[in-house]
């Protein structure tokens, strides 16, 4: 019985729920959903509908006029639970993006010829180095860390064209 009751009220279902959804700002797919739950609920409890026709009518609008009350009781929530100072900067989404550059960035970085690596490394890092300090690490004189950088910066630029414009 069920399979031939749901065979024959699903397209006056799908009529009903289309009709009724714009008016309750429900998508017609959650109110016909909704709606064959009611009807298994009552075959469950052994008490089928003794006008289907009737009753799957009555509880479209049913479930349509309690999805108005929740609309009506229900507001949107203006923050980011991830975000909670409006920033942008919690955003997962962007937080993952900005990671996946940086793991970019720093893998051209290790791909770098000669001692450019270490210098952009020792450019890139949280610390904030002087030129004095970079200078002092890689054994080379502060007044050439200029052009070195220069250069290197160019093989990252020729080295990242590519995945740029692919991306």
């Amino acid at each position: 019985m069920t399979h031939d009751l749901v065979t024959a009220l699903r397209p006056l279902l799908i009529a009903e729920a289309s009709a009724e959804a714009y008016a309750s700002g429900a998508e017609p797919a959650d109110l016909e959903q909704t709606v064959w739950l009611r009807l298994l609920e009552r075959l469950d409890a052994h008490d089928p509908p003794r006008d289907p026709q009737g009753w799957l009518r009555r509880t479209v609008r049913t479930e349509a006029r309690r999805t108005r009350r929740t609309a009506r009781h229900e507001t949107p929530w203006a923050g980011d639970l991830a975000d909670p100072a409006g920033t942008g900067e919690g955003d997962p989404e962007r937080l993952a993006l900005a990671a996946a550059r940086r793991r970019a960035l720093r893998a051209a970085v290790r791909r770098l010829p000669g001692r450019c690596p270490r210098l952009l490394e020792a450019l890139l890092s949280p610390h904030d180095p002087t030129y004095r300090d970079i200078a002092g690490e890689l054994g080379i004189s502060q007044g050439s860390l200029g052009p070195e950088r220069s250069r290197c910066l160019g093989c990252l630029r020729r080295l990242l064209a590519p995945e740029v414009a692919s991306g």
